[in-house]
């Protein structure tokens, strides 16, 4: 699974209620896609291209662990959101949605924004293609992959003959 796009360049700490304020999260999942990660960085959901990635610092998403953020990222575009640390409950929620993660600590001394990265999700091997670096990343385990793979844990519960109701 490769990823190849633009990165997103965020900090430490940026909770989860940044990425999807509260404000919004009631408006429907379009709505929040138009307005992801706004009040940290303006510009970010008008530029967003579909697959770009967010390389983020540790503690990714702290705070609430309303699933809107890591939805609201993959719905926008995002292809894959790699990040020194995540808080946890963004973690399990980014694969129960199908939202592609990697952590990698010291990731962001080593890229900048709007360098190009060419990542394979499954080895965790991240290439910077703009200074020529390569970053070993966190695999993910084998059942998060399948996860992505099948758009995540609903998708892959139908697709087995699983109950989704429960």
């Amino acid at each position: 699974m490769m990823v190849k796009a633009r990165c997103w360049k965020f900090g430490d700490n940026i909770p989860s209620d940044l990425i999807t304020p509260i404000t919004i999260i009631f408006k429907g999942y379009e709505y929040i896609a138009q307005h992801v990660l706004e009040r940290v960085r303006p510009e970010f959901p008008k530029l967003l291209k579909k697959g770009d990635i967010i390389v983020a610092g540790k503690n990714w998403a702290c705070s609430s662990g309303r699933t809107t953020a890591p939805k609201g990222l993959k719905i926008a575009g995002v292809g894959l959101v790699i990040a020194e640390s995540f808080s946890r409950t963004f973690f399990r929620n980014a694969s129960e949605v199908g939202l592609p993660i990697l952590e990698c600590p010291g990731v962001t001394a080593k890229v900048n924004d709007g360098d190009v990265l060419e990542v394979d999700v499954t080895t965790g091997v991240i290439k910077n293609l703009t200074s020529g670096e390569t970053i070993q990343a966190t695999p993910p385990p084998p059942f998060q992959i399948e996860l992505i793979k099948h758009g995540g844990l609903l998708k892959y519960l139908e697709e087995k003959g699983l109950p989704t109701n429960v």
